[in-house]
């Protein structure tokens, strides 16, 4: 923790010449030269410069409609290059066709195709499930074929409500960890949260245990310094930053490693909506009672989780290694002592990528909710729906399934708060029932239907989770922690205000235009 501090005292030269400042300055430089770029050819080629401008962005509407992406994508870049032909175009062809993020694509690429056989599909486990669920065993196929994420039996889970539960729990199997550990986390922050784990990963280091940290690039903007990772190594702790925040317009700098995963000795594997920060386990207060969740795996679906991190951590390396044993990191996850636990039904960890054109969480969410007989229930922070699942959710309420969204009610980020509420009206009126958690903010990612169905992860019911970064959680199928998921969801249902079409129509006139202008450009967010 000193050291941390230390490193972050801020002095004037230190500001002055620090990164942010480097960062801003850099970026408004790339701003100016693009607009400067636009108004050279204004000027210069008043007469016939527009017209040419005109065809190329008719060129990229065309190329930009037939691209495999999602519909609410393309008329968010369609907008800007038909109606501003020439800012438009230079925009999209400055920001979109740039070689950053064909590389990282690449890079993913090669990285699964030499490791998928270190997931096989058990053939058993999928016949005796498709012999039980037809529709079940069909969106396994998808998830093992587009996901590479095979499905398991044999898998306990236990259930945390409350960030505080679970990082008292994970704190003590820290404690006993005797092989490696394996954090990778979207949010670190200094902290009694991150301090009291530290302690323990540098005892662990010193016993022998082999630690590994990987967290995102984004935190450099507020969390930590940027050369954190040097002083997690000088504790013996490898660290690797995933895609560091560089002072350029990229696309790939829209792309942020979303994900929360612990796994310890590849016999307990923890993921969810926690982050390593003081607020998830409400030790700060920053936007009410924070209601976050997070669950843990025991057994053969750990293996999944292990490898899930150390694909990510050699992305996240400099120069790929492609000798990298994972082998030894999976043995544990198949002696792993099960007796007396919870073992029924069936269970998929899945990682999710924007690189593949496969948008796993946002299919498996669009399946549970048109599958769905009885009840389908979501938790989320974020509320940003493209067409596809707004329809579903909607055509869910319409053919009688009880339809329940539970949101904050103080929100982390105004913006997202007023465009989440432009999709109140359509929903509302569908019959879809919205809720506010009115002792603060709820930060979980969960979705659970029928009694039979749950996914507990790092998912938001948002563009930026589905479509951009990169995120992880766990389907599972007819076990019993979706009861406990479900009561969870009943209880935090109490603290809640249910919204109607006449308290959306009471906001202030400002913030529902907002939120309604910010669906032109929701998937740009």
């Amino acid at each position: 923790m000193n050291d941390v501090n230390e490193k972050r005292k801020p002095g004037f030269g230190r500001f002055l010449f620090g990164r942010a400042v480097f960062f801003i300055l850099f970026t408004v430089v790339q701003v100016v030269t693009l607009i400067g770029l636009f108004s050279w050819i204004e000027e210069r080629y008043r007469a016939y410069g527009y017209g040419v401008m005109a065809v190329i962005g008719a060129i990229l509407a065309i190329h930009i409609l037939n691209e495999k992406q999602n519909a609410s994508f393309k008329m968010a870049w369609l907008v800007p290059v038909l109606l501003f032909p020439v800012f438009g175009g230079l925009f999209y062809m400055f920001v979109q066709l740039q070689m950053e993020p064909k590389i990282l694509a690449k890079r993913i690429a090669d990285i699964d195709s030499r490791t998928k056989h270190y997931l096989p599909q058990d053939q058993t486990v999928f016949k005796k499930l498709k012999k039980e669920s037809r529709s079940n065993s069909n969106l396994a196929k998808y998830l093992f074929e587009a996901g590479g994420a095979p499905i398991y039996e044999n898998t306990n889970f236990k259930y945390y409500p409350l960030g505080e539960l679970f990082f008292e729990e994970m704190l003590l199997e820290l404690k006993h960890a005797k092989q490696f550990i394996f954090l990778e986390y979207f949010i670190i922050q200094p902290g009694y949260m991150w301090d009291s784990m530290l302690d323990v990963l540098e005892t662990k280091v010193k016993e022998g245990v082999e630690v590994r940290v990987l967290y995102d690039g984004m935190n450099v903007v507020g969390n930590l310094p940027s050369d954190y990772w040097k002083i997690l190594e000088a504790k013996g702790i490898r660290c690797r930053v995933f895609n560091p925040v560089r002072p350029a317009i990229s696309s790939s700098q829209n792309t942020r490693d979303h994900r929360k995963i612990l796994v310890i000795d590849g016999k307990i594997a923890y993921t969810g909506g926690v982050n390593l920060a003081d607020e998830y386990i409400n030790r700060k207060v920053r936007f009410g009672h924070w209601k976050d969740n997070a669950i843990g795996v025991r057994g053969d679906a750990v293996r999944t989780f292990v490898v899930m991190f150390l694909q990510m951590w050699n992305i996240s390396a400099k120069k790929l290694d492609f000798d990298v044993d994972y082998g030894k990191y999976l043995e544990p996850c198949h002696d792993c002592d099960l007796k007396g636990l919870n073992i029924q039904g069936y269970s998929v960890p899945f990682g999710d990528s924007p690189m593949d054109k496969e948008n796993v969480s946002h299919q498996i969410y669009l399946d549970m909710i048109y599958q769905a007989r009885e009840y389908v229930y979501v938790m989320t922070p974020y509320l940003v729906l493209d067409d596809d699942m707004l329809t579903a959710l909607c055509y869910a309420a319409k053919r009688g399934v009880d339809t329940i969204i539970l949101m904050p009610h103080i929100p982390d980020k105004n913006s997202a708060f007023m465009l989440a509420h432009s999709y109140y009206p359509e929903l509302i009126e569908s019959g879809v029932k919205v809720y506010q958690y009115l002792p603060g903010f709820v930060h979980s990612k969960t979705m659970i239907s029928d009694d039979e169905k749950a996914v507990v992860g790092s998912v938001n019911l948002d563009f930026r989770s589905q479509y951009l970064n990169f995120e992880c959680g766990i389907y599972i199928y007819r076990n019993p922690v979706i009861e406990e998921i479900r009561k969870d969801f009943e209880e935090t249902l109490r603290k809640c205000a249910r919204m109607t079409v006449e308290s959306y129509e009471a906001l202030p006139t400002r913030h529902r235009f907002l939120g309604k202008a910010m669906r032109l450009i929701a998937p740009l967010m």
